[in-house]
C-alpha cells in the first residue's frame, strides 16, 4: 500500500467501522453486511475513493488468521479429535458433490474438461471469514448446525493443498514434472504440519510462562501475535493455507492456562482486520461487468448458492443430527463462494485453464455470493423462525378442584412457593402462560395448567370463588398488573400476595390496595448486605440491627413515595427522576441513628409491604 495513500484508506476504513456498520447493525443486518457495503460504496463502481487495495488486502488476510486461531482456542485436540467424523465425512462429501455439479454445469456451457474440474472445485468452497463472522455474531457457533459448518470449512482449508496442487497438472504449463512436484510438495506439507505440532506440544507453555513471568503485558501480547503469525508464515512457506497453521496454534493452546488471556489480546486485532478484509472484498466488486453481463453472472451466482445449498441441505438432514430448520440454516451460511476460490482461480488463468473473460465472470460471480450470504441468512433466518413458530395451544381445561391457593405464574419464585404448599398438603392450583413451561413442569406436578391469568373465565375454572389466597408470581409486570386488577375487582375477598420487579411496580400493586407486595430482589440482598458486614468484622447482631433500620427506612421512603409518585411520573418520565429518587434515598441513609437490636423481632413478618400506606 503507498504511503500516501495510507491514511486515506485507514481514514475510509475507520469511517466505515463506525458509520456503515452501526447502521447496518440497527438495522438488524449484522456487520458484516456493513463492511461490504462499505467497500462497494467507496470501490470504482461507486466513490471510487480506493483505487488499489491490493495492499490493505495483504493485511485484512490477517484477520482471518487471527479469527482461525481464535476458534483453535475453543477446540481442544480431544474435541477436534471427536469431529473427525464431521471434518472427513461431512467436508468431503460437501466438496465432491458441489465439484461434481457445478463442474458438470460448466461442461454443459461448454468449458474443457480439467478447466471444470478446477471451476468445480474453486466453486465449492465457502468463506471462512464471512462464515464463522455470522455465526459468532449471532452467537450459533456452538449449536448444531454451528459445529458443523466448522467442521467442512475446516475440511475445505485442509483441501486447498491437493486443489492448488491439481491446478499445474491440469494445466499447460509446467505438467512435465508436475507429479514429482505434486509429492514434492505434500511432503513439505506433512513436514510443516509435524513442525508446528510437536513445536507448539513442547515449546509453547514453557516460553509463554517465561513471558508471562516479566508482568509486561506489551511482551505478552507480542508473543501471542509472533505465534499466530509465525505459524501462518510456516504454512505458507509450505504452501499451504496461512489460517491453518494459526489455527493448529491455537488448538494446541487451547488447555493452557493462557488461554482465556491470549483471545483477549488477540480479539480487538481479530476485529478490526477481519472488518478491512470484508471492506476488500466489497471494493472488489466489479459492478461494471455486473451490468455488462447480467444474465451470465446472475447464472454463474444463482448456479453457486442453488447448488451448495441443496448439497449442504442434503447434509444437514442425512447427519441425523440436524432438523430441516438447522440444515435450511447451515445452507445459507456456507452457500456463497469462498476467499481461497480467488487463488485457485488466479493459479488457474495463469495456466491457461481460463481465459480471461471466463476468469473475470467468475471472479464477480464468487464475490457477489461472497456478499449476497449475510442477507440471505438475515432474510432466511426470520423466514424459519415465522414458519417454527407454533400455533397458540387452547387454554387447558381444568378440573373441578377446591384449592386454597392459587399460584398465577411457575417460574422459579412460583415453585418453591408450591414445594412448600405440598410439603404442607395445602392444595393449591398453579397458573402459567408459557405453554414450554407447563410440559416442563408437568411431569413433575400435576397441578399446573396452560391460560392467562387475567382472563376471568380462566380463574373461575380454577376455583378462585372457594380460594383463600391467590399468590401472583408471573415476572411480565404488566400481565402482573392485569392479573391484580381483575382478581381485586371480581374477588374483593380473595387477599393477593404479588411479586415485585421494581418500586415503580410495587407502587402500581399498591394502588390497587393488594394485600402483601413482595420485592424481587430487595431482600436477597439484604441477606448478602448482612454478609459482607459481618465479613467485614462487624458483630453479627450490629449487622442485623443496621440492616433492619436500612430495611425500616427504604419501606417508609417507598410509602412516602408512593403519595407522589403519579405526579412526577407524569411531569418527568426521565432518568432525572431515578437520580433523584437515588439522591433521597442516600440521603435518608447518612442521618445519624440509634441502633436498636431486638432478637424476637419476626424479620419473615416484614417482607411484605401492606397495600395501603
Amino acid at each position: 500500500m503507498a504511503g500516501s495513500h495510507f491514511l486515506q484508506y485507514m481514514v475510509m476504513f475507520l469511517a466505515a467501522a463506525v458509520v456503515a456498520v452501526a447502521l447496518s447493525k440497527r438495522a438488524g443486518l449484522g456487520a458484516v453486511l456493513g463492511y461490504l457495503g462499505a467497500g462497494a460504496a467507496i470501490g470504482p463502481s461507486f466513490l471510487n475513493l480506493a483505487p488499489d487495495m491490493s495492499g490493505a488486502n495483504e493485511l485484512s488476510e490477517l484477520g482471518v488468521i487471527l479469527l482461525l486461531f481464535v476458534i483453535g482456542l475453543e477446540l481442544s485436540p480431544a474435541r477436534l479429535w471427536l469431529m473427525r467424523r464431521a471434518v472427513f465425512g461431512a467436508g468431503l462429501i460437501q466438496v465432491v458433490l458441489s465439484a461434481l455439479i457445478l463442474g458438470g454445469i460448466a461442461v454443459a456451457v461448454g468449458v474443457t474438461a480439467s478447466s471444470a474440474v478446477i471451476i468445480g472445485l474453486a466453486l465449492a468452497l465457502s468463506s471462512t471469514a464471512i462464515g464463522l463472522q455470522i455465526l459468532a455474531e449471532r452467537k450459533e457457533i456452538g449449536e448444531p448446525h454451528g459445529r458443523l459448518a466448522f467442521a467442512i470449512l475446516l475440511f475445505q482449508d485442509l483441501a486447498a493443498i491437493p486443489i492448488l496442487a491439481l491446478v499445474p497438472l491440469l494445466g499447460a504449463h509446467d505438467a512435465s514434472g508436475a507429479g514429482g512436484n505434486v509429492w514434492l510438495a505434500a511432503a513439505k506439507a506433512i513436514a510443516t504440519i509435524a513442525v508446528v505440532v510437536v513445536g507448539g506440544r513442547y515449546l509453547l507453555r514453557p516460553i509463554f510462562r517465561a513471558v508471562a513471568g516479566t508482568q509486561i503485558p506489551e511482551v505478552f501480547t507480542a508473543m501471542a501475535l509472533l505465534v499466530v503469525f509465525g505459524a501462518a508464515w510456516l504454512m505458507e512457506m509450505a504452501g499451504m493455507q496461512m489460517s491453518l497453521g494459526a489455527f493448529l496454534a491455537g488448538v494446541l493452546l487451547a488447555d493452557s492456562e493462557f488461554r482465556h488471556e491470549i483471545e483477549s489480546q488477540i480479539e480487538p486485532f481479530k476485529g478490526l482486520l477481519l472488518g478491512l478484509f470484508f471492506v476488500g472484498v466489497g471494493v472488489s466488486l466489479d459492478l461494471g461487468l455486473v451490468k455488462q453481463q447480467p444474465l451470465a453472472v446472475g447464472l454463474i451466482v444463482a448456479s453457486i448458492l442453488m447448488v451448495k445449498a441443496l448439497v449442504l441441505l442434503a447434509i444437514g438432514k442425512l447427519s441425523g443430527k440436524l432438523d430441516f430448520n438447522q440444515s435450511a440454516k447451515l445452507a445459507l451460511v456456507l452457500a456463497g463462494g469462498g476467499e481461497f476460490a480467488f487463488v485457485v482461480l488466479n493459479l488457474a488463468r495463469d495456466h491457461q485453464l481460463l481465459e480471461g473473460t471466463q476468469h473475470s465472470l467468475l471472479v464477480v460471480s464468487v464475490t457477489l455470493s461472497m456478499a449476497l450470504i449475510p442477507l440471505l441468512v438475515v432474510g432466511g433466518g426470520r423466514l424459519l423462525a415465522e414458519q417454527k413458530k407454533k400455533p397458540q395451544p387452547e387454554f387447558d381445561v381444568i378440573p373441578d378442584q377446591h384449592p386454597r391457593v392459587i399460584i398465577a405464574g411457575f417460574g422459579r419464585v412460583g415453585q418453591i412457593i408450591a414445594r412448600v404448599l405440598r410439603a404442607q398438603k395445602i392444595p393449591f392450583t398453579a397458573l402459567e402462560s408459557s405453554v414450554e413451561q407447563v410440559e416442563l413442569v408437568r411431569r413433575f406436578n400435576q397441578n399446573i395448567y396452560f391460560g392467562d391469568s387475567s382472563r376471568p373465565e380462566l380463574l373461575r375454572a380454577a376455583g378462585i370463588e372457594k380460594a383463600e389466597i391467590f399468590v401472583l408470581t408471573t415476572d411480565d409486570p404488566e400481565l402482573n398488573i392485569r392479573t391484580a386488577r381483575v382478581v381485586k375487582r371480581l374477588y374483593p375477598h380473595i387477599k393477593i400476595i404479588a411479586r415485585a420487579r421494581n418500586r415503580q411496580h410495587v407502587w402500581r400493586l399498591m394502588d390497587m390496595n393488594v394485600d402483601g407486595i413482595v420485592r424481587d430482589t430487595f431482600y436477597s440482598s439484604l441477606v448478602m448486605a448482612k454478609g459482607v458486614l459481618v465479613d467485614l468484622g462487624i458483630a453479627p447482631e450490629i449487622a442485623k440491627a443496621r440492616i433492619d433500620i436500612f430495611r425500616k427506612r427504604d419501606e417508609q421512603l417507598l410509602r412516602d413515595q408512593h403519595l407522589v409518585y403519579d405526579d412526577e411520573a407524569a411531569l418527568r418520565q426521565t432518568a432525572q427522576e431515578a437520580l433523584k429518587d437515588l439522591d433521597r434515598l442516600f440521603e435518608a441513609d447518612e442521618r445519624p441513628v440509634q441502633i436498636e437490636t431486638d432478637e424476637d423481632e419476626d424479620e419473615e413478618g416484614k417482607a411484605m409491604i401492606p397495600g395501603t400506606p
